[in-house]
């Protein structure tokens, strides 16, 4: 299908499956924590794919191994701490879930239960190792310090007050970077974005699977 093998797509799915919604319910269930209901009032205090299903980054994920959820609506206003520290901590909590994720599948390799990786083929060392390998995309994208991605909302936590305010007066533009930075500039043989995360990713790979 589309020139992907089966275990790609399966790994992909699995993915669209739990790493997506978990994402979402880690963005959900610390916010609850912190006191703003908001998510559990809209339904997403939830690991049903269906409460976080967005049509077009599930086809997307599908595609390509990038996509999104529907975002969880969150008041960082009603938390129970700083409204910036708040949404900065919700923030986090959704590209920690994928790392996480990323992590459980490391384990049978770190305990030696699993080992060569048949790229193309169908054995579970590299249907894990693909759904690690979209899980570190994800976590990774999602931390690049631009609206409306979780990145930016951490910065803005835990940046002193003087330079997130700047960011924050940088937040109208930021989609428009992105944008750019994820078509524009790969259009012109400069992918920049997947640079970036495959400078991070190597190394986790070989931290958790290697190393």
């Amino acid at each position: 299908m589309f020139g992907i093998s089966p275990i790609t797509f399966l790994a992909r799915l699995i993915v669209l499956l739990v790493g997506l919604p978990l994402h979402e319910w880690a963005h959900a269930w610390s916010a609850d924590r912190l006191g703003d209901d908001t998510p559990r009032w809209e339904g997403r205090l939830s690991l049903n794919p269906l409460a976080h299903l967005d049509i077009l980054g599930a086809i997307l994920i599908l595609l390509t191994g990038f996509g999104w959820a529907k975002p969880v609506p969150v008041n960082p206003y009603r938390m129970r701490t700083n409204p910036r520290t708040g949404m900065a901590l919700s923030s986090f909590a959704g590209p920690a879930s994928n790392l996480l994720l990323a992590m459980v599948c490391a384990i049978p390799f770190r305990l030696g239960l699993l080992s060569g990786l048949d790229i193309g083929g169908t054995n579970l060392a590299t249907l894990l190792w693909l759904i690690a390998d979209v899980s570190l995309n994800l976590a990774i994208f999602n931390l690049l310090p631009f609206y409306p991605l979780d990145g930016e909302k951490v910065l803005v936590g835990i940046l002193p007050l003087r330079w997130s305010d700047y960011l924050l007066s940088f937040r109208p533009y930021s989609p428009y970077v992105l944008l750019g930075l994820l078509f524009l500039l790969p259009y012109l043989g400069l992918d920049l974005i997947g640079f970036l995360v495959g400078l991070v990713k190597l190394p986790l790979q070989m931290l958790l699977f290697v190393l």
